[in-house]
């Protein structure tokens, strides 16, 4: 689906123009198209590479979907993929955004996300002397958009951490901390895998040799690369105490199971003394002295009952029970 297709000239918008005159204003010197598409079919991808004359690789990446995050040169234009993050409903989606960025044109394809990039193209049209800079500002614009919207996610993931941290020292809520942080550490996981590819790929648009397209805007993109950072050492962070709590909660897990143990080796060695005393009085030998006392009965129950008692606030004083 087409969402804009925008030329520009020294910052300013022109027109919104029709697919087919693409080609005319890429053509020209003076100008640049920025196109947004949204969920594109084959035939939209097909029809944009004629007029744009993107390289068929490229192309083959951005229809099929599912790439990992990258940065990728073709002659004096690129290719970069960058993946968006939502939150829905307590549920981590991932959707994609193939950006193709030459010297007078950026086309940018959407798919899998309900977060739009209107805001991008107003906030860039509001800043005619930055979007006079071409393409590779727009293209700074694209990725700070979504590298920003990685910002709430990355709060969101360390509010549910200190949730459950302060529930691993309730009693029996341990099988439900674990379920959660298991959760957690997947969706940590996959921002992680969202973050490091373009960490490392980002680095190529400022310092070194930097392509033509971005060669005004290293600073703009090393401030991208800067927020990368510090959500890479925040997820380090995550990563870290999610282990130690699985730890901890596993050893209140083993705690909880000892309790337990103490309070039945306690509850059994008071039933051993029952059981000594009953074998003990119910051997049927023919000459015991208390067989034939007329308090041995009663007496045995008060000795059983004094002995267990005795066990019994033992057990307790020492926390067994």
């Amino acid at each position: 689906m087409l969402i804009n297709c925008v030329a520009y000239q020294d910052g300013r918008k022109l027109a919104d123009i029709p697919v087919e005159d693409i080609s005319d204003y890429v053509a020209r010197e003076d100008a640049f198209v920025w196109v947004a598409l949204r969920d594109a079919s084959t035939a939209e991808l097909e029809v944009m590479q004629e007029e744009f004359g993107l390289h068929e690789l490229a192309v083959e990446d951005a229809g099929r979907g599912q790439q990992r995050p990258k940065i990728e040169e073709y002659g004096d234009s690129l290719f970069v993929v960058v993946k968006m993050l939502e939150l829905r409903e307590d549920e981590l989606h991932v959707g994609e955004v193939d950006i193709f960025v030459g010297p007078n044109y950026v086309l940018s394809n959407r798919s899998n996300s309900t977060k739009d990039f209107l805001g991008v193209r107003a906030r860039a049209e509001r800043e005619p002397h930055l979007l006079q800079q071409g393409s590779g500002f727009v293209l700074y614009a694209l990725m700070d958009a979504v590298v920003d919207r990685y910002f709430p996610i990355i709060d969101t993931l360390e509010l549910e951490l200190e949730k459950i941290e302060e529930r691993i020292f309730i009693r029996g809520s341990q099988q439900d901390n674990i379920e959660r942080l298991y959760e957690l550490k997947r969706k940590v996981m996959t921002v992680r895998h969202t973050v490091a590819p373009l960490l490392d790929a980002i680095g190529k648009l400022h310092g070194g040799r930097v392509p033509s397209v971005c060669s005004n805007t290293q600073e703009y993109f090393r401030d991208v690369h800067d927020h990368l950072l510090r959500i890479n050492s925040a997820l380090d962070t995550m990563r870290e105490t999610i282990g130690t709590a699985i730890q901890v909660n596993l050893s209140m897990v083993a705690l909880e199971e000892g309790e337990v143990n103490k309070r039945l080796a306690a509850w059994a060695a008071i039933f051993a003394v029952l059981t000594a005393f009953a074998g003990l009085w119910g051997m049927n030998f023919k000459h015991m002295p208390e067989l034939d006392w007329r308090f041995g009965y009663p007496a045995a129950l008060t000795l059983m009952a004094v002995v267990c008692g005795a066990l019994y606030r033992r057990f307790k004083k020492v926390g067994w029970l």
